[in-house]
């Protein structure tokens, strides 16, 4: 037993967001990651559901990095009865002081929008996932730790953190429990960065889980000086097109990694210097924790103050905006699923003259990928838009290490004594990089609701099977589906010439979803029936 732990996934297991894994040990248990499913409405759900764990018998949470995907669930845990430690570096405690009160004022914002929606008016009433106020216990319970500090999170475990690379403060766990050793990626960065040093980790570990966000796509092989010309030439373009240039960008690490580049443009006169409007107050707070650690590329945080930059803080300036042409805007959210990049694009996306340019990973199902796959109408906020803007793309920026990466950083690793697990990623990514190590290396993508044996030097054994009805949200979500329909249907309808074959489409579409209804409902009276019929010690 004192070399054994049992591995359970609660998130970000054939998925990208959500990330949560319950690891027990005799009597303890933690968690690895606590945080929000980020997409579609669907997978938004999930994190109103109970946990699948009581979150007072969790004994600590060891935190990889201050992403709300990783982080973003803390409040509701630590307001479902959770009061131990939340292990973290100094920079994640750092950003964490503004991530989770942002989320959870946009938590609370987001509900109150919702139950003002005219389409929401016969539905019962929202709820926030949580409150300011359970973001404020969760910050109460972080602890930070060094780097390469050994520390108990619980008893029978060690753990330490390792650099990753990823974004300020992000870190892989290296966990013991006797001389049996588990190596938690989190999210790796690539191997070219302005901002972080190289991932960083012990080699000779019995199992590893390893993040695969990229894990199909082998990015264009840029240094720095490439990047900054290929954002240099992409800006121009999008000015001479003589609209508003819109960069969703993500407040932590993106949005830092933007500006200092867009400053090296404009002070070597690649790019006439105007104004840069940074319209996201998190970005700001966050800008300003990068500006405190000083990475030695930003002149100890100088750079950031560039006097073409334009933080914005209130609303009704966040407004304003709309009313100008020419303007290069920097908003959040970075998948589009909230934040002020929303109101932006709704005045933009229908702009001939305006360009959308997306810098970084854009998950399935959220709004930022529907975009990016070459949508042609969207809805927002219950608006029909047409998307007319052009729509670029860098990926060169993005804070995820790909294929090529995240292979280098697992076969530095070896000897892998036991099993390879492939979790934080979509399926197409993680059935690449399981084709490229199955051969040499057991290896596993585990699904949300599987738990494993881990033993040292042995494979992981399966314990139970993933849950289907997540597995279900996971691989699509007719809210999607719906949207796309809705914003088409008229346009699909006119393309049919006469008058009452539109009248006849229409009933027959309203047929088949009656029949759809009924035999559902048929179908799930039957299987409560059988169930019932079935004698008692049958249904225990």
């Amino acid at each position: 037993m004192a070399d054994e732990i049992e591995l359970g996934f609660h998130g970000a297991a054939q998925t990208v967001t959500g990330s949560c894994m319950e690891v027990k040990h005799g009597n303890s248990r933690i968690l690895i990651d606590c945080g929000l499913f980020q997409g579609s409405r669907g997978l938004e759900r999930l994190n109103y559901g109970p946990f699948r764990f009581q979150p007072g018998r969790i004994d600590a949470v060891i935190l990889t990095h201050a992403h709300i995907d990783h982080s973003g669930l803390l409040p509701r845990l630590a307001a479902q009865g959770f009061s131990g430690p939340i292990w973290c570096t100094e920079p994640t405690r750092d950003l964490l002081h503004y991530m989770l009160a942002d989320s959870a004022r946009l938590q609370e914002g987001d509900a109150a929008r919702r139950n003002r929606r005219a389409d929401r008016a016969d539905e019962p009433p929202i709820d926030p996932l949580y409150t300011v106020a359970d973001a404020d216990i969760a910050l109460g319970l972080t602890r930070s730790v060094d780097l390469d500090q050994w520390f108990d999170p619980a008893p029978g475990l060690r753990a330490r953190f390792w650099n990753a690379g990823h974004i300020l403060g992000a870190a892989s766990v290296e966990l013991a429990a006797g001389d049996l050793s588990v190596l938690f990626s989190g999210d790796l960065g690539p191997d070219v960065k302005s901002l972080e040093r190289p991932a960083e980790a012990p080699a000779g570990v019995d199992h590893i889980i390893c993040e695969s966000t990229y894990g199909d796509r082998e990015r264009q092989d840029v240094d720095s000086e490439q990047r900054l010309a290929l954002l240099g030439a992409e800006v121009r373009a999008a000015l001479e097109r003589g609209g508003n240039l819109i960069i969703p960008a993500f407040a932590v690490e993106r949005t830092q990694e933007l500006l200092l580049d867009i400053a090296t443009l404009f002070d070597r006169g690649v790019l006439a210097a105007r104004p840069v409007f940074i319209d996201s107050p998190l970005a700001s707070r966050a800008t300003s924790v990068f500006a405190k650690h000083a990475p030695p590329d930003t002149d100890n945080g100088a750079v950031f103050r560039n006097s073409a930059f334009h933080y914005v803080e209130s609303t009704s300036e966040s407004m304003s905006l709309n009313q100008m042409s020419g303007a290069v805007i920097l908003a959040g959210s970075g998948m589009c699923e909230g934040g002020r990049v929303r109101h932006h694009l709704v005045h933009n996306l229908p702009r001939r003259d305006s360009t959308v340019l997306f810098v970084g990973y854009q998950a399935q199902g959220s709004l930022g990928r529907t975009i990016v796959d070459g949508a042609r109408r969207v809805r927002i906020s219950g608006r029909d838009l047409a998307v007319r803007a052009t729509i670029r793309r860098i990926e060169s920026y993005s804070a995820h290490a790909d294929r090529g990466d995240l292979i280098r950083w697992v076969e530095a690793r070896r000897p892998i004594r036991g099993s390879l697990f492939f979790s934080h990623g979509e399926a197409a990514a993680l059935g690449s990089l399981k084709g490229a190590f199955e051969a040499s290396t057991h290896t596993i993508v585990p699904a949300i609701g599987e738990r494993y044996r881990l033993r040292a030097g042995e494979p992981a054994a399966r314990l139970c099977t993933g849950i289907d009805e997540v597995q279900q949200v996971i691989s699509g979500d007719w809210q999607n589906d719906y949207a796309d329909f809705a914003v088409n249907l008229k346009r699909d309808l006119q393309r049919i010439s006469d008058e009452a074959a539109r009248r006849d489409a229409i009933r027959r579409m309203r047929r088949i979803i009656d029949d759809m209804a009924a035999h559902r409902a048929d179908h799930g009276a039957r299987r409560r029936a059988s169930r019932s019929d079935r004698p008692r010690h049958a249904r225990r």
